[in-house]
């Protein structure tokens, strides 16, 4: 049985994405820097599809074992979903926190690249696949936003990493969502999307034969 890697994994769109992958025949591997908040996930999915594992994406040493944990439960990796990833606390640069900067830099880039990094043996040899949540704020311009700029830096490396697959059999797909209403906001956005709104895109992405590599899936909301 495949098994499928998802980080931010506790709530809003690792959450769901974890639900679906399990319908569709997938083990999970649950990582998130709060274990306690995927216990529930993996009791609702069952403890012999699903795992919960404490990473702070940001850490090396964190990364390396939420692999070696993953191998251990369930023997491979063939899907990735790099997922985790912080949004803002401030408005443009001048009235930003540099605290919130360093985390918006290190989360959603450095984090993202660290998950490719320790899980790149296993999918280059079960010819896998590693999907990366960026953003439409990554195809666009906001005022002074450093949230948007790590998504631009996301966007960029994902389309860096399909290259260097090139040859392998590996695929790379960069998720890109509008405006979702999860817990990434601390007020409900009910005019936005839906976390499973994004899993379908997800889903659609890993559901292609393995001739054909979707690279980018830009979701919106209609307005």
């Amino acid at each position: 049985m495949k098994t499928f890697l998802i980080t931010g994994a506790s709530t809003g769109i690792g959450a769901a994405t974890a639900r679906a992958a399990v319908e569709a025949g997938y083990n999970v591997a649950l990582a998130a820097r709060s274990k306690d908040k995927l216990e529930g996930l993996v009791a609702e999915l069952g403890k012999e599809r699903a795992i919960a594992i404490s990473c702070d994406v940001t850490s090396l040493e964190d990364q390396q074992a939420m692999v070696a944990k993953t191998l251990e439960a369930f023997g491979r990796i063939d899907v990735v979903f790099a997922n985790a990833g912080v949004g803002s606390k401030g408005s443009g640069t001048e009235g930003g926190d540099p605290d919130n900067f360093r985390e918006m830099i290190l989360t959603n880039v450095l984090g993202v690249v660290l998950t490719a990094k320790v899980t790149l043996a296993e999918i280059k040899k079960n010819r896998g696949h590693i999907l990366i949540t960026s953003s439409r704020a990554g195809r666009m311009t906001m005022r002074g936003s450093v949230y948007g700029a790590t998504k631009w830096a996301v966007t960029g490396y994902g389309q860096n990493l399909r290259e260097e697959l090139e040859g392998t059999g590996a695929r790379v797909t960069l998720i890109e969502p509008g405006m979702v209403d999860t817990p990434f906001f601390d007020e409900r956005k009910p005019d936005a999307l839906k976390a499973e709104d994004v899993v379908g895109a997800v889903m659609y992405a890993v559901s292609q034969p393995e001739h054909v590599n979707v690279g980018e899936i830009l979701v919106t909301p209609v307005r």
